[in-house]
């Protein structure tokens, strides 16, 4: 866990350029088999419909974005965690902070983001099923996971 207080706010259109660098440094980290150009695509999706769209919450430390949590309801939209951030208790944080909100919370992750697939396994999460194609058609294996609160 980080030394620093950790504070958990509301996103704001501020935030959009910070997250954005947050997500796609994140996405290259943790999902090198899509590619540069198709994250590229997507982090424009993420900068003017996600972010703004999902309810986001910000982990921030001395005011500054270091990882935030996009809800859609009760499905975690994406979970980002700046990557020299990571193991720092950060993204444990975000998703106690989505359970308590919601009380349960289910997501979708790449099969082969198994650092990611770990981590939610490690918080509680249990596979309820898998797809073989992701949202973009690749023929890369999602896991779908859910969690409730205690």
């Amino acid at each position: 866990m980080t030394s620093t207080p950790l504070e958990i706010r509301a996103y704001t259109a501020a935030d959009n350029a910070v997250l954005s660098d947050i997500w796609y440094r994140a996405s290259l980290a943790a999902h090198p088999f899509l590619g540069e150009d198709l994250l590229g695509e997507q982090r424009k999706l993420i900068e003017e419909v996600y972010l703004p769209e999902a309810e986001t919450f910000v982990a921030c430390i001395d005011g500054a974005p270091v990882g935030f949590l996009g809800l859609l309801g009760t499905f975690v939209g994406g979970l980002f965690v700046d990557p020299h951030r990571q193991g720092q208790g950060i993204g444990r944080a975000l998703m106690a902070h989505g359970l308590q909100l919601r009380k349960e919370l289910t997501l979708e992750v790449y099969a082969l983001n198994t650092g990611a697939c770990a981590f939610y396994r490690h918080l509680g999460f249990r596979e309820t099923g898998r797809r073989p194609r992701d949202d973009n058609g690749l023929p890369l294996e999602n896991l779908r996971m859910h969690c409730a609160a205690d």
